[in-house]
């Protein structure tokens, strides 16, 4: 078996609060051996209760090829499988008017991607995690047709887990979560309305408090400008979110629009921003589209060698996670356990 652990205090705590769940995580990718070496280690570190999908047998001579041992881990074989007849029911019934017949609904659940989705959806797991093997655009398809996202948020955003060593930023925050970020939207949106970036900055906050147990959520709303410094349709979109975040939860510590300096810095936002309760805080660094935010993670993770985990996934209403086809099994593991301490919390509740 591979030796995994958590390279940071960050993800050090989000295997702890994943043992402590023992949620049931559904990896349908089981033609790849980085998925089933992973299901070992996530079995063998406690992270969570692994469900393989597959043929036993078959999976069995994959495992002992790829040199993991599954023996203890629960396999089910969609074409075989008890519930086949009621998911195929059910998912005849959400599909109502896109899927024509029964014969239909079951062919679709020959595709474990949209077995192990069904399993999430009627609670037979508790999360799942897939795309080593598939594209994002194949793992989100039953996502978003059968899960959908969460009451109250417009859509599924993704964000980055953003560790940067040795760094002092933001100033105002404990020592401890210094230079630990969440970039949003990084990998999702090109270019959501104010509406749909104001819901961005809301599951951030969300995400940062409940999975990565940051003390307080600080939003900065990033733009070009801090508070009037400049005009542009650009800015007024980043003013808008902000006022339609605060609106919609003003229990949150949101603010915009700031500028990266003025969310990091203290002196900096004490300036441009006075009386901000964000600035020289932020911990989620929202971005106002996603070539700023593909751009800075990447700009970050090489000139500031920090480590980046993701994308990850928010929004949907149960947790599904896509993963890189080039993710390693550390890579798996890693997104198991976020995966498995989301399936923990809905939106809108802190534990």
């Amino acid at each position: 078996m591979a030796v995994v652990a958590p390279k940071n205090q960050i993800m050090e705590g989000v295997w702890a609060k994943a043992r402590q769940g023992q949620k049931r995580i559904v990896l349908p990718e089981t033609d790849d051996a980085r998925t089933l070496v992973a299901a070992e280690i996530i079995d063998k570190v406690d992270l969570g209760k692994v469900i393989l999908l597959g043929d036993k047998d078959e999976l069995n001579q994959k495992a002992k090829e790829a040199g993991a041992n599954i023996d203890n881990l629960e396999i089910i074989d969609p074409l075989k499988a008890d519930k086949l007849d009621e998911y195929t029911e059910k998912f005849f019934e959400l599909r109502k008017g896109k899927v024509a017949s029964l014969d239909d609904a079951k062919k679709a659940l020959e595709n474990f991607l949209y077995f192990g989705t069904m399993m999430v959806k009627l609670d037979d797991a508790d999360g799942m995690v897939a795309g080593a093997s598939n594209t994002t655009a194949d793992v989100l398809r039953p996502a978003f047709q059968i899960v959908k996202t969460a009451p109250g948020i417009s859509l599924v955003s993704a964000y980055f887990a953003m560790i940067v060593p040795d760094c002092q930023y933001p100033d105002l925050a404990p020592d401890e979560e210094k230079g630990f970020f969440l970039y949003a939207d990084s990998g999702g949106n090109p270019d959501p309305t104010a509406e749909e970036l104001a819901d961005i900055a809301i599951t951030t906050c969300e995400t940062i408090e409940n999975i990565f147990n940051a003390k307080k959520a600080y939003a900065a709303m990033l733009s070009y400008s801090t508070k009037g410094s400049a005009k542009h349709p650009r800015i007024d979109k980043v003013i808008e979110a902000t006022r339609i975040a605060n609106e919609k939860r003003p229990d949150l510590a949101i603010d915009g629009e700031l500028q990266g300096d003025s969310a990091l810095v203290e002196r900096v936002g004490k300036k441009k921003a006075p009386g901000s309760a964000v600035a020289g805080r932020a911990n989620c660094l929202i971005f106002p589209d996603l070539d700023s935010g593909n751009i800075n993670y990447k700009l970050t993770q090489y000139l500031g060698k920090a480590e980046a985990y993701g994308p990850l996934l928010q929004g949907l209403d149960k947790p599904i996670n896509d993963l890189s086809r080039g993710a390693s099994v550390e890579d798996i593991v890693n997104v198991a356990a976020i995966v498995a301490v989301k399936a923990m919390v809905p939106y809108g509740k802190r534990d």
